[in-house]
């Protein structure tokens, strides 16, 4: 039986120490982290890790709900999949686990608040770039590619998975701006 802890922040310039620490403080034997968003469940590799490592009996411990995701169904699968490997999940703050029926409800409910605090989020940041823009204080994001450069691969003569490589862009990516620029 293993206590096994899931560490998580969304970008990588935040830091896990805190995550960390509370869970070597409650006895996890291993702790798995990533820098990744909790959007979805894509790209969570370390997650996955866990889940496939579970034993019946094991316990994942995580320090918020929002480190398991930001999405109800998301959280919910997740809980189901370790119960169905026979281990429990227990969330830190606040002090909720999956050994017992009224856990279930809880995780359910802080599972939704979640999801509805993402929302709000999305929602003020859709404002807060409306509010920029129309004051012309916000114009995009910085681009990453260098437009120009893929013309004039392309002009070369070069095909777009070459110049994608050479770029370190996504085939996509090279085809969307060649489709603008045509």
């Amino acid at each position: 039986m293993a206590r096994i802890g899931y560490a998580r922040v969304s970008t990588i310039d935040q830091d896990l120490e805190t995550q960390m620490a509370k869970l070597k403080g409650e006895g996890c034997s291993i702790i798995r982290s990533e820098k990744v968003s909790g959007a979805s469940r894509d790209g969570r590799a370390e997650l996955a890790t866990i889940i496939d490592f579970l034993r019946p009996g094991d316990e994942l411990v995580v320090t918020r709900l929002d480190r398991l995701g930001r999405d109800t169904r998301d959280v919910l699968n997740l809980i189901h999949e370790c119960e169905q490997r026979g281990a429990f999940v227990t969330v830190l703050d606040p002090h909720v686990s999956t050994r017992g029926e009224m856990g279930h409800v809880i995780l359910t409910v802080l599972g939704m608040v979640a999801q509805m605090e993402r929302r709000f989020i999305k929602e003020r940041q859709r404002e807060g770039i409306k509010n920029a823009r129309a004051s012309g204080v916000y114009s995009g994001g910085k681009r990453r590619i260098d437009r120009e450069q893929i013309v004039q691969l392309a002009a070369d003569g070069h095909r777009p998975s070459f110049i994608a490589k050479t770029l370190g862009c996504s085939r996509m990516q090279v085809y969307r701006i060649l489709a603008i620029t045509a």
